[in-house]
């Protein structure tokens, strides 16, 4: 069930580098990117679509191209980037369903949404090498999932119709009210509960929180077994996220879909600005990302046998 096709393997194999580690840079944000742009309410509103897609295409240019693949929104990025020849040609290309943001019930459950026209067809119709869809999951709330694992197992099933790859991502979120102290100490918790669900549903390849230490990587890594799982920076700090790739490495995870840690404060709605500080800075940091992961080799076949 959660076993890769020959198809998909192609498109698993594109998003990793020569060592078999999966290695995508994330920019797929959009009202997060805007938060990092602008502090103001305001401003952040006068900040257009096309000029996200300024910020993203030089992310892009800078930064996703010394990568295996590139992971964007098809909202601002794409197909710009690649109507335009931004993106290269040996660059994959991850396409993100989610739309930005989120709605809520009554108890304050988050309720995930797709972004409009956003399927696995439309995917291949942008070009894409696959897609990726996140939501929000509560794992200790049955009644909190239903709506978001409906998302989940839609887009699996309509990717495995395509033939074509789709990395399940997942985050966790504090309930109204919820003590920020009890919340954090139930997050490794929250991770593993939470891949156990996209697992279920049929999940091949994972996009998921650092689960804490290194005694929860493991377990995530053997409650996965063959299915590989990469983990993602959710804007720590570079250095703290170093630390916990290195973590995840050692403990069995297949790689890293790394965004915010990687280019938060080099991006500007100056372009020359966010040109100089990518390069100075968010390529350095690449680097550092790509040195740990040439320390832990993955072979395909490990992504589709135990």
């Amino acid at each position: 069930m959660n076993t890769l096709t020959t198809a998909e393997l192609r498109g698993y194999q594109q998003i990793c580098g020569t060592n078999g580690a999966i290695m995508a840079i994330a920019c797929d944000q959009r009202g997060g990117i805007r938060q990092i742009l602008a502090d103001a309410p305001d401003e952040r509103a006068r900040i257009t679509d096309a000029m996200l897609g300024d910020v993203k295409a030089d992310v892009v240019r800078y930064l996703a191209s010394e990568a295996p693949c590139v992971l964007l929104d098809p909202v601002c990025a794409v197909p710009r980037v690649v109507d335009e020849g931004v993106l290269p040609r040996h660059t994959a290309l991850l396409i993100g369903l989610d739309a930005s943001g989120y709605d809520t019930d009554a108890e304050g459950h988050y309720l995930s949404r797709l972004a409009s026209g956003m399927n696995a067809r439309k995917v291949r119709e942008l070009g894409g090498t696959g897609g990726k869809i996140m939501v929000y999951l509560r794992a200790d709330r049955p009644q909190a999932n239903d709506h978001n694992m409906a998302i989940i197992r839609q887009c699996i099933e309509d990717f495995a119709r395509e033939d074509l790859l789709l990395v399940v991502e997942f985050l966790t979120y504090p309930l109204p009210g919820e003590d920020p102290a009890v919340y954090k100490a139930k997050i490794p918790a929250l991770i593993e509960g939470g891949t156990r669900l996209c697992l279920d549903a049929g999940a091949k390849v994972l996009k998921l929180p650092y689960p804490g230490t290194a005694e929860a990587c493991a377990a995530i890594s053997a409650m996965c077994g063959h299915v590989p799982w990469s983990v993602l920076s959710a804007g720590v700090d570079h250095e703290t996220f170093l630390g916990q790739v290195e973590i995840a490495m050692a403990n069995g995870a297949a790689g890293v879909i790394a965004g915010r840690a990687l280019w938060k404060d080099c991006v500007f709605l100056d372009r020359a600005r966010t040109r100089d500080a990518l390069v100075a800075k968010a390529v350095p940091r690449l680097r550092q990302i790509q040195a740990i992961l040439e320390r832990y080799p993955r072979s395909s076949e490990r992504a589709v046998a135990a």
